[in-house]
């Protein structure tokens, strides 16, 4: 028997059960490999003693209904650069080497990466150091390049776009101004999809850049119809045109990426600086990242599992599947992390957008 090694890193999201719980199906329907997971990403291949378990039909059944990952996952267990503790000092050390040699060790033939764009790169680093590695596109972000949707983007935007619809009646009710402030980082797709789908007034997203006397010449046009109310949808990754990203440095070691969130009270503050509206905020924060996957989810972590599985069968490794016009298919993962994938500036959620009147601040 041929041993699989299985693993989540990076944020969690919904749907990576359904990926681990399809690579299992799969493996016992071939009947060659035996599939074990890494747990908390590779910590669990780097800490002594390993914490690595076997992952059966039995363990795995009905786990693509749940949100998280029963593997759990890091954002800072980076193997290139790897937090570790040395006579006090808080040190970043390579030991892709060494996990590469460990999982030698432990006779695992191939390893499943189940990630996003950071975890990618290392996915691609480890490929390039003669680690058998293939890849499954996860992030709430969509910001994969290469592939037209990620595991648990489709349910964030459900989630966001559910949280909206709730702010709705409150906003109407109290002649209020709601601004809703949802994650993404630098890509604005989780933003445009829920406020087209939840009809917000505005959408601002990190790709545009906004200009206040905009938005706010929007809202006093829509408050001077007679719309007593207006809901806005925010990425927190965008920025004004004369502003920043609002965020914050990390004080977790090991961890690189800033903090995002706070650009929706700026926002407020500059609405109420000339406008006398009653404006609120509700930042969703990481209630999108959890909850029960929907069926888009639940299908796609099934399609990609499956087809993760088939490229190790095949010894295609350093691939990827991607979802891309409707389609599973392969690309390498290499090409999968050339480019961050934002929205473009013609694509057609933005053309939509500004048909039906959004304000996308500009």
């Amino acid at each position: 028997m041929k041993k699989l090694l299985l693993l989540t890193s990076g944020g969690d999201c919904p749907g990576l059960n359904g990926v681990i719980r399809a690579v299992v199906k799969a493996a016992e329907h071939d009947g060659n490999w035996q599939v074990y997971g890494s747990r908390r990403a590779y910590c669990g291949v780097l800490e002594t003693p390993n914490d690595i378990v076997h992952l059966t039909n039995e363990l795995t059944a009905g786990i693509h209904v749940r949100g998280g990952t029963i593997l759990e996952t890091v954002n800072k267990g980076n193997p290139i650069a790897f937090p570790v503790n040395v006579d006090g000092k808080h040190l970043l050390v390579d030991r892709s080497k060494e996990l590469i040699e460990k999982l030698a060790e432990l006779g695992f033939d191939a390893v499943i990466n189940i990630g996003g764009d950071g975890s990618h790169k290392v996915s691609q680093h480890l490929f390039e150091h003669g680690l058998n590695i293939v890849g499954v596109p996860k992030t709430i972000d969509n910001d994969l390049y290469g592939t037209d949707y990620t595991i648990g983007f489709q349910t964030a935007v459900d989630t966001a776009t559910e949280a909206i619809d709730r702010l709705i009646p409150t906003a109407q009710s109290h002649n209020r101004v709601i601004i809703t402030e949802v994650m993404g980082r630098d890509a604005g797709w989780i933003c445009l999809h829920s406020a087209i789908a939840a009809g917000a007034e505005v959408a601002l997203i990190p790709e545009i850049p906004y200009d206040i006397e905009s938005i706010k010449a929007k809202l006093t046009s829509r408050f001077n119809k007679g719309h007593g109310f207006a809901n806005i949808v925010i990425s927190e990754g965008a920025k004004s045109l004369a502003g920043n990203v609002v965020c914050k440095q990390s004080n977790e070691f090991g961890y690189e990426n800033p903090v995002l969130g706070g650009i929706a009270e700026q926002l407020a503050s500059q609405i109420r600086d000339g406008l006398d509206l009653d404006v609120r905020v509700t930042v969703l924060g990481h209630i999108q990242r959890g909850g029960t996957p929907n069926a888009f989810d639940r299908v796609l972590a099934a399609e990609f599992g499956v087809q993760a599985f088939e490229l190790v069968k095949q010894g295609r490794f350093g691939f990827i599947p991607v979802s891309k016009e409707g389609e599973i298919k392969p690309i390498s993962l290499k090409q999968a992390t050339s480019e961050y994938r934002v929205i473009p500036s013609g694509h057609s959620l933005i053309t939509s957008a500004r048909a039906m009147g959004i304000c996308l601040g500009d």
